[in-house]
């Protein structure tokens, strides 16, 4: 549905959002017999989501972060539409971090998840790479990629058969809190709701502010290298370098690779092809195999990440502001937490407790001083 068709509609709810963050909890919360209204600028999966290489991971080190995840793959792996594929991630870690690196997955282990630890020259069996530098390898065979596209369309479509309404191709350019409930403004009218729900992902920071409301989280560009078919090919799973940040995992019969470029925040728009060097130059490093790939320039992508001070999410009520809920600034983790954090969100609209702590990651740490530290950030 395009557009608003009545100039006033009411809700339970209004999910801003239809990326997997929003998709997914409008499904939840429509679970629970709310009427549900998603608005949604463009189209589902049309943002950060869509643009995302899409890897899902166990491998945290903070409880919260490590049971979202687990509970949001099993999920997935339960779907038949997720395109959940159990690659692997391989973690190529420092002699600088790898005692912290040891505990983190001491605590994956009695979370349930099942990573390994190994020597450099055991985890060859799974990546060749140069192991100069390295403590240490960590590998989970649960973790892997699914298809955020077409996972992000399925629970769209279990939202819909609940009876949660979806505005697409509209955006919010008001929103105010007036007699209990929250007004929104969108072409062609307003719609209100008791609670509403911030799952802007890359756009919630100004969704925030459209409601006079101070939400740190802002947009990063990332760039994501591909390169054409390997000849002969090489099955590669999701490798991690954790000293330069390269990442890079098989595409079908390509391998896409990236970095994350510290100082490209901000709406900047298209590929960076000067991050190719740089990126290109640490990633042969540590994989020489890929001197004989070729790059597709063409097969290439970009898209926005969705960053906080301290590079975890936003979730919970907001301070000062009745019923409204954030899910937001997941710094690259969305995909792999979504399924998870709809059914916090659903749990929190119904005041119910939440079935994993997400304590962490309330807003107030921002003004308690109290944040969180960064967790394994790939």
């Amino acid at each position: 549905m395009t557009g608003i068709p009545e100039s006033r509609v009411t809700a339970d709810i209004l999910v801003i959002g239809a990326g997997i963050i929003g998709a997914a909890s409008a499904y939840r919360l429509a679970e629970q017999g709310l009427k549900v209204m998603v608005v949604e600028q463009g189209s589902p999966a049309g943002g950060s989501t869509g643009k995302s290489v899409a890897g899902v991971r166990h491998q945290f080190a903070a409880a919260s972060n490590i049971l979202l995840a687990r509970e949001s793959i099993a999920e997935y792996a339960a779907l038949p539409d997720s395109g959940y594929h159990a690659g692997g991630y391989l973690m190529l870690v420092p002699e600088s971090g790898w005692a912290d690196h040891t505990q983190a997955v001491d605590l994956q282990q009695r979370l349930g998840v099942p990573t390994q630890l190994f020597t450099p020259a055991e985890a060859q069996e799974y990546a060749s790479f140069v192991p100069d530098g390295l403590g240490g390898c960590s590998y989970c065979a649960w973790d892997g990629q699914v298809d955020a596209h077409s996972l992000t369309h399925s629970y769209v479509k279990r939202a819909r058969e609940l009876g949660a309404r979806f505005l697409l191709d509209t955006p919010v350019t008001g929103i105010q809190r007036a007699a209990g409930h929250w007004q929104v403004t969108v072409p062609g009218g307003t719609i209100e709701a008791p609670l509403l729900l911030n799952a802007s992902g890359a756009w919630s920071g100004e969704v925030g502010r459209l409601a006079g409301l101070d939400l740190p989280v802002w947009p990063a560009r990332r760039m994501v290298f591909t390169t054409a078919p390997l000849d002969p090919p090489r099955r590669v799973p999701m490798v991690f370098d954790l000293e330069s940040g390269v990442y890079l995992r098989s595409e079908g019969e390509r391998v896409i690779l990236g970095r994350a470029d510290p100082a490209d925040a901000g709406w900047r728009e298209g590929m960076n092809w000067d991050w190719l060097h740089p990126t290109l130059e640490l990633a042969l490093t540590r994989f020489p195999w890929l001197q004989t790939a070729a790059l597709d320039r063409k097969a290439s992508w970009w898209g926005y990440y969705e960053l906080t001070p301290d590079q975890e999410p936003i979730i919970g009520h907001m301070p000062d502001a009745e019923g409204w809920i954030n899910a937001c600034g997941f710094s690259g983790h969305g995909v792999m937490q979504a399924a998870a954090v709809a059914r916090v969100v659903a749990q929190l609209a119904t005041d119910t407790e939440p079935f994993i702590d997400v304590t962490p990651f309330r807003y107030e740490r921002f003004a308690d001083g109290k944040l969180s530290r960064p967790d394994i950030q790939v």
